[in-house]
């Protein structure tokens, strides 16, 4: 420290914790200019220029630009007019904390499938990672389709279910490719289904199960929800599983 409570550029980085490079762009951009040295040009910072940077922080800290800093710096004292913009950061802060809180969660969910699977297809992961990814549009479009209580049934189900559902979903894709070609009513393809459709009942239940019987959509709105989510296979290997899973349930009502 220098006398006066003066400093160099060094001892300030040192003092307040930023750096050299970033103090220079400061001033270049004139949002901490301290007094230059009058023979040498060496910048000198007091007292108030600790004041400065610590509003510059605190600005940071909630979200404001480099740019609007710059205007903030000049008031004298902050009033209710702040709210307005503060509001819109705050907003802006809770989707990124939305974001941030859906990718935890599938990166959760695909160490645990990997934990779980050791090897996934890569297909077959990305299709699954894409769904999770367009969760909120699913849920989206059911309050739009008059089905939020499906969507807050469906939002309250466990990572564990999640997981488990997802292992099925896996099982469900290696399978239809290794028995892809076979008639629709094979025993082991009806087996496969059979194994699928049970794990997506217990995975809804009972009470779920019969909300969405009772529900009342379109068949073209119904395919614009399956479109959000792209599929792991061919439209050959999907038209031949859509026909496998109408054979079962026909043989269901059957029975």
């Amino acid at each position: 420290m220098k006398e006066n409570n003066k400093y160099s550029i060094g001892e300030f980085s040192e003092k307040t914790g930023i750096s050299i490079r970033t103090l220079h762009y400061y001033d270049e951009i004139g949002l901490l200019q301290p007094e230059k040295h009058s023979s040498s040009g060496h910048r000198i910072y007091k007292h108030q220029d600790i004041l400065t940077l610590q509003k510059i922080i605190s600005l940071k800290f909630l979200g404001y630009s480099l740019d609007k800093i710059l205007d903030l710096l000049h008031e004298s004292s902050i009033t209710t007019d702040l709210n307005e913009t503060l509001t819109l950061h705050l907003q802006a802060l809770k989707k990124e904390q939305e974001r941030i809180e859906q990718s935890m969660s599938a990166i959760q969910r695909v160490i645990k499938l990997l934990e779980e699977e050791g090897e996934v297809d890569s297909a077959i992961l990305f299709s699954l990672i894409h769904g999770w990814q367009t969760e909120n549009i699913q849920y989206e479009w059911m309050e739009q389709h008059r089905l939020t209580d499906i969507a807050e049934e469906l939002s309250k189900k466990t990572e564990e279910e999640k997981i488990t559902l997802d292992q099925s979903y896996i099982q469900l894709a290696k399978e239809v490719k290794q028995l892809y070609g076979r008639p629709v009513e094979d025993p082991e393809v009806q087996e496969m289904v059979k194994t699928y459709l049970e794990a997506s009942l217990e995975f809804l239940g009972e009470d779920l199960i019969q909300k969405l019987a009772n529900t009342d959509v379109e068949e073209l709105d119904i395919q614009e929800l399956e479109n959000s989510t792209p599929s792991p296979f061919t439209e050959d290997e999907q038209n031949w599983l859509n026909q496998a899973m109408e054979y079962y349930t026909q043989q269901t009502e059957m029975e």
